[in-house]
């Protein structure tokens, strides 16, 4: 485990569509200062100024992706593919401004955020990273669907899903996270769809900007129609791991725990997180120390949290 906060050592911005809006967006990150955490400005005539903070109580709309903010006002929305990227990197302090209400959906997946990030690079910043540790078991159902945090020595997740698609079917992931598990396992695994669902969801203003180049899709006879297939044979169980780590990481700090779940998806994801942080049994806030030269760091709980962040 990290034993300092990081942030970008220079800016670095992006451009694209977003997957649901269809509007083209310009997105800019710029290094941020300890115990900022991961902070959204909008900056097209829709925005006040406000900041909007990655948090899970920040948290307005899981219907088909993740979204922060008054979806009736100001909001950014499709936000799960860069907070994953994030996560995954090991930024925690960030200040992005954007020129629209969705974050450009760039390919479907995760690697043009981690590639531009690695560009601009990690900085060490002084101050104490702090952890969320899971200390008992908690789990939360919604029909056939459940998630659960259970304690584990690092971070992990395990996610299994079960479409009546044969294309898809009961597919299963496990991964110790880490940027090169992510970046090498999930990042390139891009979002998914069924043609079928194509003109409900145009009608109800979602995926107006999602194509053949920025999306799986599956077709009315239960085959991938994209010219290049597949990037993964499993790549939709790994798409789903992606945005899990995308919606976990609004907890406000990293967690260390494993996070299981079986036919999940943003909704489930943040009850699921909201679940944890509402219960103060469940995890305690830690931090790593070395109390003796070449010792090996060791995790101990501390009484403040970082960025006030996690409470609900």
């Amino acid at each position: 485990m990290l034993e300092y906060q990081t942030t970008l050592k220079s800016r670095c911005s992006l451009s694209g569509i977003g997957v649901h809006s269809g509007k083209p967006v310009y997105i800019h990150f710029s290094p941020a200062d300890a115990d900022t955490g991961v902070v959204f400005q909008r900056i097209d005539e829709g925005g006040t100024g406000r900041v909007i903070r990655a948090l899970a109580s920040e948290v307005a709309q899981t219907d088909l992706c993740t979204a922060l903010g008054d979806v009736r006002g100001e909001h950014v929305a499709t936000i799960e593919h860069l907070m994953a990227a994030l996560m995954a990197v090991g930024i925690d302090n960030v200040a992005i401004e954007i020129d629209g209400s969705e974050v450009p959906v760039l390919d479907g997946s995760a690697i043009g955020f981690v590639e531009a990030f690695e560009q601009a690079g990690v900085a060490t910043l002084g101050v104490k990273r702090r952890y969320i540790r899971v200390l008992k078991p908690v789990r939360i159902d919604n029909g056939n669907s459940w998630a659960e945090f259970r304690p584990h020595d690092g971070t992990r997740f395990e996610v299994d899903i079960d479409f009546d698609s044969p294309a898809i079917g009961r597919q299963s992931l496990s991964l110790d996270l880490s940027a090169r598990s992510f970046r090498e396992e999930v990042a390139r695994a891009r979002t998914f769809g069924f043609i079928k669902d194509v003109e409900r969801l145009w009608a109800a203003g979602f995926a107006l900007g999602s194509s053949l180049e920025n999306s799986v899709v599956i077709g009315e006879d239960h085959k991938v129609i994209n010219m290049g297939g597949l990037r993964y044979p499993d790549e939709f169980v790994r798409h789903k791991m992606l945005d899990a780590v995308g919606d976990l990481a609004l907890a406000g700090a990293r967690f260390i725990g494993c996070f299981r779940s079986y036919r999940g998806g943003h909704r489930l994801n943040a009850a699921a997180l909201r679940h944890l942080l509402t219960d103060r049994s469940a995890y305690e806030v830690v931090e790593t120390t070395r109390r003796e030269q070449g010792r090996r760091a060791e995790m101990v709980a501390v009484n403040a949290p970082v960025y006030a962040p996690w409470m609900i």
